[in-house]
């Protein structure tokens, strides 16, 4: 993975980013008949969490709980379960008192 400022630009000292194209972080929000109505689940490979709470693919979670709880573990096995088995990507935003 690479390490990107607020506007994509990479800040971990391993070079300019390999992208085929990018795009404006300020730009114009999609027409309501451009974007996909359909849901398509996202099989994370977490039994509780496929079948008592599905998560749409290519959706955004929140994940909250009390310290000590496990949130960033659950999130890094949904991270690497993602990569592997899907050859997906996944953007991880941590936002509290103590993010690492």
């Amino acid at each position: 993975g690479r390490i990107m400022d607020v506007l994509g630009r990479p800040i971990d000292e391993a070079g300019p980013v390999a992208a085929s194209d990018t795009w404006e972080i300020h730009r114009s929000a999609p027409s309501y008949e451009d974007q996909s109505p359909a849901t398509e689940l996202l099989e994370t490979g977490i039994k509780v969490i496929d079948l008592m709470c599905p998560f749409a693919k290519g959706g955004k979670v929140g994940l909250f709980g009390g310290a000590g709880v496990g949130k960033t573990v659950n999130m890094m096995e949904l991270i690497n379960n993602i990569a592997k088995a899907h050859s997906g990507l996944s953007v991880f935003a941590g936002v509290g008192e103590r993010t690492r």
